[in-house]
């Protein structure tokens, strides 16, 4: 895997780090969360490559690490496990990379059949988070901030079988003579589409939650919405475009390192 996420949240946390033993700061915590990211893929609406996906279940777990600055304001780092994507079904084209070998048709050529279609797309995303807090015992909290997301791993899981079709509306079904029967496909595959997706994909994220003290730190419950500003296409003009976006709900513990003491 590419290094570089993992130097980008090392800085991160050392910056962090750094200030709050400092004394540039107030408390300084850390923590560990885990939870699920129900993710979809936006395209646009027409375009029949990236059109129709709906919310897919995936896992989202990571650390982070936040640093007080004011009473009641903080900023934060985390880095992410993050699985991305959507899926659909039935009758809809088929991308150039789903394209079953050995078809005589050109790679470009608009193809139709009905199966189901599952994209995953894990990414490690490092969120950088203010966040708004109020309460003590029970605290509920605000967050928003920027995110950059590293592709890891990018997958197609399709399955079914289907005629196969020159119109989206089925109504044209594939002959190849000799044979006299239409073109039935097994569209059962797990196909690698990293390269025709972009590495990096930057978003906003932001949501709200609240956090209750057990032993000696903080139990932390939070939903929060993600919105992928990158279209993750490298080719539009073959995979269509279309950006990512999810909701995730997590659970985690948050303990403090350091705190700033009075002068």
């Amino acid at each position: 895997m590419n290094c570089k996420p993992v130097l980008v949240i090392a800085v991160c946390i050392c910056l962090l780090l750094g200030s709050g033993m400092l004394g540039y700061g107030g408390e300084f915590r850390i923590n560990g969360h885990g939870g699920i990211n129900m993710p979809s893929i936006h395209g646009e609406e027409g375009d029949p490559l990236t059109e129709g996906f709906e919310s897919r279940q995936g896992l989202f777990f990571g650390i982070g690490a936040d640093l007080g600055l004011a009473p009641h304001f903080s900023l934060g780092a985390e880095i992410n496990y993050c699985s991305q994507g959507g899926v659909r079904g039935g009758l809809q084209i088929i991308t150039p990379t789903l394209l079953p070998e050995g078809l005589p048709f050109p790679s470009d050529m608009a193809l139709y059949a009905s199966f189901n279609n599952e994209s995953i797309l894990d990414y490690i995303e490092i969120p950088l988070l203010a966040r708004l807090a109020f309460g003590k015992k029970i605290q509920f909290f605000i967050n928003a901030g920027p995110y950059i997301g590293f592709l890891v791993r990018a997958i197609a899981v399709t399955a079914g079988k289907s005629l196969l079709y020159l119109d989206k509306n089925g109504t044209m079904p594939i002959v190849i003579p000799p044979s006299t029967q239409p073109v039935n496909l097994d569209m059962t595959a797990e196909t690698d589409i990293k390269d025709s997706l972009k590495d990096t994909n930057i978003g906003l994220t932001g949501g709200a939650g609240a956090s209750v003290s057990l032993g000696p730190g903080r139990v932390v419950v939070e939903g929060r919405l993600q919105m992928g500003l990158t279209t993750i296409q490298r080719d539009i003009q073959k995979s269509g475009k279309s950006r990512t976006g999810g909701f995730v709900i997590a659970a985690g513990y948050s303990l403090p390192l350091a705190k700033k003491t009075s002068n």
